[in-house]
């Protein structure tokens, strides 16, 4: 059997596209109560950003359409998650902000998973994540400036 040897670039993508399934898999299956990952990514953003988001925004941070982010945002909202509200500046437009409850929903997230990453980090040291981090962050800063 032939081995192909891709440049490196390339095998970097596609060890970062099957890491990705492989771990929305993983947290899908162990979010607490029913929660999709989807919607935690959504809560995960607006922790770590802060502030209030239009859905398109929110959208186009996820590469999303505005219909699919409109039905997480839904979802979130029934669950009383995030708090949706009017945007002051454009009458038709709405504004997406995580509530108490959402912040406390994430750390939950957060929480659930974290023995599946503790075992991580018994394979990968700080040291050698530490390394890795700049890489990939310039990566995804490179790709999310070049965005079709």
């Amino acid at each position: 059997m032939k081995t192909v040897e891709d440049p490196p670039i390339f095998r970097l993508l596609t060890e970062v596209g099957i890491i990705d399934q492989l771990v929305s898999n993983l947290l899908e299956r162990n979010l607490p109560d029913g929660l999709k990952i989807s919607q935690f990514t959504v809560l995960n953003h607006l922790v770590r950003l802060g502030g209030e988001w239009s859905p398109l925004r929110l959208a186009n941070a996820f590469q999303v359409t505005k219909g699919a982010m409109t039905n997480t945002i839904q979802r979130l909202e029934k669950r009383g998650l995030v708090r949706v509200k009017g945007d002051p500046e454009d009458g038709r437009g709405k504004l997406v902000s995580i509530t108490k409850k959402g912040k406390a929903m994430r750390t939950r997230c957060v929480d659930s998973v974290g023995p599946l990453i503790a075992a991580l980090t018994d394979e990968i040291s700080e040291d050698e994540l530490s390394r890795t981090l700049p890489v990939l962050e310039k990566l995804r800063s490179h790709l999310d400036t070049h965005r079709p």
